[in-house]
């Protein structure tokens, strides 16, 4: 079984249209920008449905449990939204990004 942080995007993207075409909604995020150490690259992608199901990965920890619960909301809502975590390396094992670093994500909603 292929762990879900280390999928392709077309994957990510596949399924994200699949649960679409089952009349679901769906949001997908996307890590546009990485500063030192970041857990994903720039192009990571996780897709949300509405029922909380996922695929992917953009970062991992508090980050991707924060990540979900905005993308719920994007869904629901429909404006898309920019996140942004930064720690310091002091913070870093708090929230998920354990080497510190910053991470800019986008998330959308598919429409």
């Amino acid at each position: 079984m292929t762990h879900p942080s280390s999928l392709p995007v077309d994957d990510v993207l596949a399924q994200a249209l699949d649960w679409r075409e089952q009349g679901k909604k769906v949001a997908l995020a996307t890590v546009i920008n990485t500063w030192g150490s970041a857990p994903r690259p720039a192009g990571s992608q996780l897709a949300v449905d509405e029922d909380g199901e996922m695929i992917g990965s953009v970062s991992g920890g508090c980050v991707e449990g924060a990540v979900i619960q905005e993308a719920l909301a994007v869904m629901d809502k429909g404006a898309p939204k920019l996140l942004e975590f930064g720690v310091t390396n002091d913070e870093a094992w708090e929230v998920g990004l354990a080497c510190g670093g910053k991470i800019s994500v986008f998330v959308e909603k598919l429409d």
